[in-house]
Formats: C-alpha cells, structure tokens, sequence
C-alpha cells in the first residue's frame, strides 16, 4: 500500500492543483480499476477542495450505467475494458457533475481477469473537457498495486499536458509528440474529432 506522501509524488498532485486552480477549473474523476484511488491522491493534498470537484468508484458494470449514464450496451458490445466505455465514462463524469474537466480509468489489474486480448496489466484511460475527448490504450507491469499505482501517475500526469491545447486539434498536437516518450510500456493515443462532444 503506498504512503500518502509516495502518492503525492508520483502522481505530481502538485503540478495538477497548480494548473486547475491558475484556470479556475474543476475535476471529477471517474474509476473503476484504481478503486477511488486518483481520488484519494487529489484529496491527500490540503485545499484540493478548491479544484477537485468529485470522484466516481464505479467498479461493475452496473455502477458505470447508473452512476455515469453508460449504455449496459455498449458493455456488453465492447466490454468494460475498452476505449468505447471509459469515452463514455469520461463524458457522463462531466455530464453528471459541476467539473470542467474529467479523468476517467478502465483496466485488469490483476492478477486473474486477462486474456490474450487484454493481458493484465491493460488499462484504458480517458480526458474529457467541453468539446474535446482524448483516449489511450496503455499496458502497465507488475502486480496489482503496480498497476494501479501506474494508472493514476499516467492518468494525472498527462491531464495538465493535454489541458495545455486549447482546441482539440492542439490536443492532438501534443498527443503525437508525447506519443514517442510513453509513460508507460505501450500507450496508444486517440483523440476525438474536431467538433465531437464527449
């Protein structure tokens, strides 16, 4: 289990709490594989009450339709491990709260639950503000606690990186040079069409 200050420093809540409260925007977090734990790395910092806004621990599937408005549907179409439902997990963070800015996360943590597919370790993740939507595929090694622990240092690092582009199209522009220096082992990114709405 991490300590709150290892938290802290691998996920560079720091940075994060700087960013969203220089633009007076909030965030709101939306998880299933981490368990609350982005959450509970915001809130680990004093005064993330003036940026983090709320979290979302929708771990079944169930929890995913009732809590952010995702089709049972399109779960049962593509799966919860998927870039089609941490989108719209992503999109009903935003549509079911007060926040500018939504993070969400879907993945096998282990140590059971992979397949050929989608090895353990496989974890989709998710940005969403007003008109713009990024996703990407990432493979994190190690136990559970290692993958988990390496969802929510990518999932918030990244977010003030892309945050940086104002439309969309600059979002892609950032994605495609990030892209070559991963985070992780294998990360692949997608960006919504310019226009689309999460």
């Amino acid at each position: 289990m991490l300590q709150t200050t290892e938290l802290l420093a691998q996920a560079g809540i720091g940075l994060l709490a700087n960013f969203m409260l220089e633009r007076g925007w909030m965030l709101a977090s939306a998880e299933s594989c981490t368990g609350g734990l982005m959450a509970a790395a915001c809130t680990a910092l004093a005064g993330s009450s003036a940026w983090f806004e709320r979290g979302f621990v929708t771990y079944s599937n169930a929890a995913k339709t009732e809590l952010l408005g995702v089709d049972a549907a399109l779960i049962a179409e593509h799966g919860a491990v998927s870039e089609a439902v941490v989108r719209a997990m992503a999109s009903g963070a935003l549509a079911h709260s007060q926040a500018q800015v939504a993070v969400a996360v879907t993945g096998i943590a282990g140590p059971g639950g992979g397949s050929a597919d989608k090895p353990v370790g496989t974890v989709w993740l998710g940005w969403a503000w007003p008109g713009g939507l990024v996703t990407e595929r990432c493979w994190f090694a190690g136990d559970r606690a290692a993958v988990r622990a390496a969802t929510v240092q990518h999932a918030l690092h990244r977010l003030p990186v892309l945050l940086l582009a104002e439309t969309v199209a600059q979002a892609a522009d950032v994605a495609t040079s990030t892209a070559a220096k991963p985070a992780c082992d294998t990360c692949q990114v997608r960006v919504a069409d310019a226009g689309s709405k999460p």
